[in-house]
């Protein structure tokens, strides 16, 4: 089978590999129908070590059921599956408390940690099949997958930014980054009740859908430029919730910078950083909250799918490039160079 390996930074190929197969009696093998390029995929092809050979890349996909060990008995072969990017078994206690990505279970792991396994390519090996696949009440050809396929994670992500905020209605919302995550934070924060949405970027495209998706301002200015307009946007006070979508310390700092006073700042964005200020001056003195870390997607998979099959929301239009398996290289390049927004992969 064909999948996507990469070998160092800015270096990914298509490859022939050795076929996914079940190896647990929890495992399933899951065909590719359709998968896609995270932003949090150019963190390593930015800065990847090739010392210790190439790796499998993607972890957000959809596709069919084709086996499935003696112990799956949620899933049958030819179900169609969407495959969040956290494994876990959906029983212990932290998934029973909707926090899957610290699932307790030993075999559970995000999926680009399983060894040679990945999404973007023909086929995967999912462990712990049972707790991890949702069946889709739709065919494989349908026009909702795209949308179905934020589910694996950044629709999951970006309303998981705007859950651990804690947003109420009525409340101002800043959104920082215009990425696919950042700009379903701004659907997320519009859904719980936002009155004011800011978000932050600088790229036309992506703001023009993050003001179809609810945002009311958009503030391209970046550092204190662009904390003081926010401030100007939030009568001087700054935002109740912050939500971060980058993961690099700039835009940390901003988050700083905008929040107001009992507010909240939560990061969805995979920090690219160890150390961040936390003390008297930035976020002790005026009673600030730190949130946010990897979403349990599973955990709101039941929630947010509805309002994808009824048409009342269509985050899958942040998808605005297609392409095959051997276009993914070429995918790659073009989110890096910010030509793309999100790559959609139809294997």
């Amino acid at each position: 089978m064909r999948a996507t390996l990469m070998h160092g930074p800015g270096d990914v190929r298509v490859e022939d590999v050795p076929d996914s197969t079940i190896q647990l009696p929890t495992d399933a093998l899951v065909r590719v129908t359709a998968a896609c390029i995270c932003g949090s995929d150019l963190h390593p092809y930015h800065s990847m070590d090739p010392v210790g050979g190439p790796a499998r890349m993607g972890h957000e996909l959809i596709g069919v059921v084709e086996d499935i060990g003696p112990e799956v008995a949620t899933v049958a072969t030819g179900d169609l599956v969407v495959v969040p990017f956290a494994v876990s078994d959906n029983v212990c206690q932290f998934c029973r408390e909707d926090l899957h990505t610290s699932c307790a279970h030993q075999e559970a792991n995000f999926l680009d940690g399983i060894a040679d396994e990945g999404g973007q390519a023909e086929a995967m090996r999912v462990p712990l099949a049972d707790g991890t696949l949702v069946k889709l009440p739709v065919a494989e050809d349908s026009a909702l997958i795209p949308s179905l396929l934020t589910l694996a994670d950044v629709y999951g992500t970006g309303h998981h930014a705007a859950k651990m905020a804690d947003i109420k209605a009525g409340q101002s919302v800043t959104v920082i980054g215009d990425g696919a995550v950042g700009l379903l934070a701004v659907l997320s924060a519009k859904r719980l009740g936002a009155e004011q949405v800011i978000l932050m970027g600088r790229h036309r495209a992506r703001t023009d859908l993050g003001r179809e998706f609810g945002a009311t301002d958009v503030v391209a200015e970046r550092g204190e430029e662009g904390i003081a307009k926010v401030r100007d946007l939030t009568g001087g006070h700054g935002s109740h919730a912050v939500l971060e979508a980058v993961g690099h310390l700039p835009a940390y700092e901003q988050a700083v910078g905008v929040v107001r006073p009992g507010g909240v700042i939560s990061r969805v964005g995979v920090p690219q950083y160890e150390q961040a200020p936390i003390g008297f001056g930035s976020l002790f003195r005026h009673n600030i909250r730190l949130a946010g870390g990897p979403a349990p997607v599973r955990a709101y998979i039941d929630e947010l799918m509805p309002d994808i099959l009824d048409g009342s929301i269509e985050p899958g239009r942040v998808f605005d490039t297609a392409t095959d398996l051997d276009g993914v290289p070429a995918g790659y390049r073009d989110m890096d160079a910010r030509k793309s927004l999100k790559v959609l992969i139809r294997p």
